[in-house]
């Protein structure tokens, strides 16, 4: 099990990343014993989240420390982050040395353009899915795939699904418990849905087109410039 301050969690933003991507995990995580929790962007300044305010990273990527645990949430602004060499070269350099390389929702293609999907099984938001092959992973439908050292997570929500899964495997399972106990986590959505394959169709089709299919678009480019 863990003891104070030696497991450091490294959390890696860019800007137009999903606050909840982040902020879900980071809640849980932060709460785990042993846990020491970093948050990282390339030059340490704020990051502006989908959500039309900012975050303030503990830390550029020059001073951050190894990570025990990498992860890296997603975001509309996935599409344009893949290019970001610097960003991608500081993703692979991490996850070299890391314990455990993890993702929540779109945050998977950043990991794919620093070279760490290719014949792993992977989740990713169900938007996305079909676009994994393109860095050679193989989709799984799943909340949570385990694939090796490598975690990954579905859409937005999963991460916190995600969080507990992995302070089982750290921690134990009665810490993962007392965690989701104290933060209150009994989720009892409102509308049985939440993936296409649980949602009508009418409104699988409508938010499609009106949001994944333009964005998925760019995600496509996006991995295109990235493996140029």
């Amino acid at each position: 099990m863990l003891h104070p301050a030696d497991f450091n969690i490294v959390f890696v933003l860019f800007d137009g990343v999903t606050q909840l991507d982040f902020a879900g995990p980071v809640q849980f995580f932060a709460r785990m014993p042993g846990a020491k929790i970093h948050v990282a962007s390339k030059d340490g300044g704020p990051i502006a989240t989908d959500c039309g305010f900012s975050i303030l990273p503990h830390s550029g990527f020059a001073d951050c420390p190894q990570a025990d645990l990498l992860c890296v949430p997603g975001g509309f602004g996935v599409a344009d982050a893949l290019s970001d060499t610097i960003l991608t070269d500081f993703v692979a350099t991490q996850a070299g040395s890391a314990k455990w390389v993890t993702s929540v929702c779109t945050g998977a293609f950043i990991l794919g353009a620093a070279g760490l999907l290719a014949g792993k099984r992977v989740s990713t938001h169900w938007g996305y899915t079909h676009l994994l092959a393109k860095y050679g992973a193989v989709h799984e439908e799943a909340r949570i795939v385990y694939d090796g050292n490598l975690i990954t997570a579905g859409g937005v929500t999963s991460g916190i699904d995600f969080a507990l899964s992995v302070i089982a495997t750290l921690a134990g399972e009665d810490i993962a418990q007392s965690i989701q106990l104290a933060c209150e986590y009994d989720p009892a959505p409102p509308f049985v849905g939440g993936h296409p394959s649980r949602t009508p169709k009418p409104i699988v089709d409508e938010i499609r087109a009106r949001f994944y299919d333009g964005a998925a678009q760019r995600m496509e480019a996006g991995i295109a410039a990235s493996l140029l």
